[in-house]
């Protein structure tokens, strides 16, 4: 399906008079399989959202290759790559104001139909008729505006979606359902799911965890074989609702 070929990301150092080069991504190999459900956890500032950029062609690699079922993208613009299907959902979501869902949701997709719309937001759990005609504003919470970023990844059917700390800004009755949403949408229509995150629901989701450490993958595998490693990178900084308490959500 994916596969990263000794991926590196470099950039200046911001120091002044350092002259210095970091990769910020260094040397990533790995392959994602069809149909599986990915999730990559590490420490605050390690690579993962980076590395989800590249691989939507947010950010341009340094050195490497990126392949999607057997051809190169490396070179390939954010556009082409969603054409191929590719899809990415962004950690802090764009509002605008003056624009409806509808709209959004329409130029997103190209569907007009109300009907095919109205079927869209019943697929991630939005009330519809109170929904569809909203402002993508400021006046909209957190979860909203989550559910809002999630309708329109999963209205592409991609073949593979990415999630960037989709659980950011909601709250933890959301992200059950969140959860079992992709799970659903990865068995239903195949859709390999990458989710960057430090919450609990979603590694314990995961057929992978790869955990990512100063830009190298430090580990891939079962949940059960990452824990000491989450503990001992201090993957997570408790959140306000962990509450010091490891059952709350976060693994640290």
């Amino acid at each position: 399906m994916l596969e990263l070929k000794n991926v590196y990301f470099t950039v200046q150092e911001r120091e002044e008079n350092s002259g210095g080069l970091r990769n910020i991504i260094d040397g990533i190999n790995f392959t994602f399989e069809d149909g599986k459900f990915y999730a990559i956890t590490g420490p605050n500032g390690s690579g993962k959202t980076t590395l989800a950029k590249l691989i939507m062609g947010v950010n341009p690699v340094s050195q490497g290759a990126i392949i999607f079922k057997g051809q190169d993208i490396s070179a390939w613009t954010i556009t082409e790559r969603a054409k191929a299907g590719i899809a990415y959902s962004f950690q802090q979501p764009a509002r605008f104001k003056g624009i409806t869902f509808r709209d959004l949701l329409t130029v997103a997709t190209g569907i007009e139909d109300e009907n095919k719309l109205l079927e869209i937001l019943s697929r991630v759990g939005i009330c519809p008729l109170s929904f569809l005609d909203k402002e993508v504003d400021a006046k909209l919470s957190g979860g909203e505006i989550k559910k809002i970023e999630l309708a329109i990844t999963i209205a592409a059917n991609p073949k593979l979606a990415i999630y960037d700390e989709p659980d950011t800004g909601i709250d933890l009755w959301t992200i059950g359902p969140m959860v079992s949403l992709l799970k659903k949408e990865l068995a239903e229509n195949h859709t390999t799911t990458i989710v960057v995150s430090h919450n609990r629901a979603f590694l314990e989701a995961a057929d992978v965890v790869m955990i990512i450490n100063s830009g190298k993958v430090v580990y891939s595998g079962n949940l059960e074989g990452a824990l000491p490693l989450l503990d001992d990178l201090s993957v997570c900084t408790y959140r306000d609702s962990c509450e010091g308490d490891r059952d709350a959500g976060c693994y640290r």
